[in-house]
């Protein structure tokens, strides 16, 4: 299953959302802009799957996806079933995001954490891409048993994605994934890390491409009076103090300090990178252009910094004028 090529960015609706009406601004956003797709992140408020369903129903018929799911949540039959579901209420393509969440997450729900990452990922969405294609699944393995199909019906194209920050996934994500979903990866590391590992994995499984990239990329329009350091570290900062995301931003060359996420010198190093794109709409139309030349499919435009700082109708006039830009 594939997504035709487009220049268009998509729109990442970056809270945990305790409502749906709180997304309807989002998702009317890509509606009348005609952006690619409204992506949402693992939420432990209200589920994401639900939350656009929703949205379908209230007249917001988009092209969707999941920015990650977290895998120990549901078994791989009811994430077959949960995204096809979402594809037939829709009637929009979707694509199914999966990541396999902190160990000690993955611990507090199945018993400890997985063993092996990378076989929990290629085990888990080589079942669902199966079910999604109509197969009869038999698998015993160390995460999960199946031996079972979907019943047939017809619904919108599904894509199966992986959540990638390093070359080992990457060279998993290579071999079984529709799409590698990747947060804060800069440009170069892009294409010098991620797509030869992607290449790589997908020439080890004997595939004829590697999976399409898909990267959320946090945004910010450089306005009177927005200081956007804090921006920056309001949007990305969180995710410094994860040891992955720094692991990554460190084999990337980010001088970000995952001991003091607060610092000047770390907000300075994101937006020196392109980690978070900021100036005029056009000077970030030009920035995202470099990650669609560094093999990036599909760019997220990720406002986090501005909506939590700002609210949402700032988060949302930055993302509007940036697609426009974009196009």
């Amino acid at each position: 299953m594939s997504t035709p090529a487009t220049t268009t960015p998509a729109v990442l609706y970056p809270l945990q959302p305790d409502h749906p009406e709180l997304v309807a601004p989002f998702a009317g956003l890509v509606q009348r802009s005609g952006a690619r797709r409204l992506w949402l992140c693992q939420s432990f408020k209200a589920e994401p799957h639900q939350v656009l369903a929703h949205l379908s129903g209230a007249g917001y018929d988009v092209p969707v996806g999941t920015s990650v799911s977290v895998m120990p949540l549901r078994h791989p039959y009811e994430a077959a079933l949960q995204a096809r579901s979402l594809a037939l209420l829709t009637g929009q393509p979707v694509v199914a995001g999966y990541g396999i969440g902190t160990p000690d997450f993955v611990a507090a729900l199945t018993g400890e954490p997985y063993k092996s990452p990378r076989t929990a990922v290629r085990d888990y969405l080589t079942s669902v891409r199966d079910l999604l294609d109509g197969k009869a699944v038999d698998h015993a393995g160390p995460y999960h048993h199946l031996d079972a199909r979907l019943l047939p019906l017809d619904h919108a194209p599904v894509e199966v994605g992986a959540g990638v920050l390093r070359p080992g996934m990457a060279r998993t994500a290579g071999e079984v994934a529709d799409v590698a979903i990747t947060w804060m990866t800069p440009p170069a590391y892009v294409r010098d890390v991620l797509v030869p590992a992607l290449e790589e994995g997908a020439r080890a499984a004997g595939r004829p491409a590697r999976p399409r990239v898909a990267t959320a990329v946090h945004v910010a329009v450089a306005r009177p009076g927005r200081d956007l350091r804090r921006t920056a570290l309001a949007g990305a900062g969180e995710h410094l103090k994860g040891p992955h995301y720094a692991d990554m931003l460190r084999r990337a060359g980010v001088p970000a300090d995952a001991h003091d996420p607060s610092s000047t010198a770390t907000a300075t190093a994101l937006l020196d990178h392109s980690v978070v794109v900021t100036g005029t709409p056009h000077e970030i139309a030009e920035r995202l252009a470099e990650y669609r030349a560094s093999g990036v499919d599909e760019v997220m435009l990720n406002p986090a910094g501005v909506m939590l700082t700002e609210g949402v109708r700032a988060a949302v006039e930055d993302v509007e004028e940036i697609i426009a830009a974009c196009g």
